[in-house]
């Protein structure tokens, strides 16, 4: 099998560079290997792009979104207190909390503006929420204050479009009014802005507020209740083991969600769009593919004498196929590892450099974020020549095919 195997690589290698006699054989396959070589470098940098925002989207989730909520499906929880006892002493959980949440619309001058609520204890948001870009937020949330006013903490981008700085004054209107004569009354509360923070992400930013638990209750008028026990864990890969263990003994309906379940629907849509740019993008080499098997099939024609030659000295139909299929898998080889250098440079420069950047004011990042795993390199690779194997099998039959005599008697 070794010797078979040498002979064919070795004509195969001699097709290869040696000069055709026909100039557009050899523009066809120079132009097939810069086909398959820009396929594989926008496949590989795309989807490097693609993971670096998925990565940077979820550091940012996961900086401010709980790893674990255990909650009732249809009524508050009364008993929290014990339930956050227990949840903290969870192997594996770093903090838990009790959490009110609530949309209520704020109000400073004439301006107004909705937002969500979040009620949270302090003492256990400082060190739950003490983290990446919210370690200044956990810090910020006072226990009082000095104008007798209770505290919130809003979002930089909420802030700013009501025109609120820190030490202003707003009005917290909750949809939980009480009915009076005149109709229905809405709760209206008085609240100092004690500081802002910032995450990055317009969603959070200019939309969220922070406040102390007991102050959400009375807006929520639910005194005695919460709606939810949130938790940070050490490995949020656990976090859904974690939150069943925390949940263990406990009586009612409660349920347990981690964070890959709050965030399904965001996380199903990127890798959705993930695998549409990658399906698309193989296109590109799919298209290259053609040139490799339009070159092939004119070298067949080309060669036809060499073929029947080699098969009167006793080349088997089998000899003759896979040269003709090597020659086609070295025209793949070439594109896709210049594909391949130049895809992982490109990603590699702008990982380290940060060569192309965006505008602040529209994306919520500065720099196009990369994330280059070697398994997206392999699996590009592998599709690359995959596809690049498949294209020479037309030509390779084809040239099996070749009846020997006839290519004598008409070459």
């Amino acid at each position: 099998m070794r010797g078979p195997m040498t002979f064919e690589f070795f004509i195969s290698r001699r097709y290869f560079k040696s000069k055709p006699r026909q100039t557009i054989i050899a523009l066809i396959t120079l132009l097939s290997i810069i086909g398959v070589a820009i396929g594989v470098t926008a496949l590989i940098v795309v989807i490097a792009v693609m993971a670096g925002f998925e990565s940077d989207l979820k550091t940012r989730i996961m900086g401010i979104e709980p790893h674990v909520v255990i909650d009732r499906n249809r009524s508050p929880i009364t008993d929290y207190a014990d339930i956050v006892v227990q949840a903290s002493q969870t192997a594996g959980v770093t903090a838990a909390w009790p959490l009110v949440e609530l949309q209520a619309m704020l109000r400073a001058d004439s301006r107004v503006s909705g937002a969500l609520i979040k009620g949270v204890d302090a003492e256990a948001a400082r060190k739950g929420l003490g983290m990446q870009s919210l370690a200044a937020l956990s810090e910020r949330i006072p226990l009082s204050d000095p104008t007798g006013l209770p505290p919130v903490v809003l979002g930089r981008d909420l802030a700013l479009r009501m025109g609120l700085s820190t030490g202003d004054t707003i009005f917290v209107v909750s949809p939980k009014g009480t009915l009076a004569p005149v109709g229905f009354v809405p709760f209206m509360k008085r609240f100092v802005v004690a500081g802002l923070f910032e995450t990055g992400m317009y969603e959070y930013d200019g939309g969220l507020a922070f406040m102390n638990l007991e102050d959400a209750q009375v807006l929520a008028r639910s005194r005695d209740s919460v709606d939810a026990i949130e938790m940070r864990v050490e490995r949020i890969f656990d976090a859904a083991q974690i939150g069943r263990s925390a949940l263990a003994g406990l009586a009612g309906d409660f349920r347990v969600r981690d964070w890959a379940q709050l965030n399904q629907n965001l996380f199903s849509a990127l890798k959705l769009e993930r695998a549409a740019m990658f399906i698309t993008l193989t296109l590109i080499i799919l298209v290259a593919t053609f040139s490799i098997t339009s070159s092939l099939v004119m070298l067949v024609m080309e060669k036809t004498k060499d073929i029947a030659v080699m098969r009167a000295l006793g080349a088997s139909t089998r000899s003759i196929r896979r040269i003709f299929m090597i020659q086609g898998v070295l025209i793949g080889v070439i594109g896709t590892v210049i594909g391949v250098v130049t895809g992982a440079g490109l990603c590699l420069l702008q990982a380290r450099y940060h060569l192309i950047r965006l505008p602040g004011d529209v994306y919520y990042i500065t720099t196009l974020p990369v994330n280059l795993h070697m398994g997206d390199l392999a699996m590009v690779a592998l599709s690359a020549m995959t596809i690049c194997f498949l294209a020479t099998l037309y030509p390779a039959h084809q040239a099996a095919r070749l009846n020997p005599v006839e290519a004598i008697r008409y070459g």
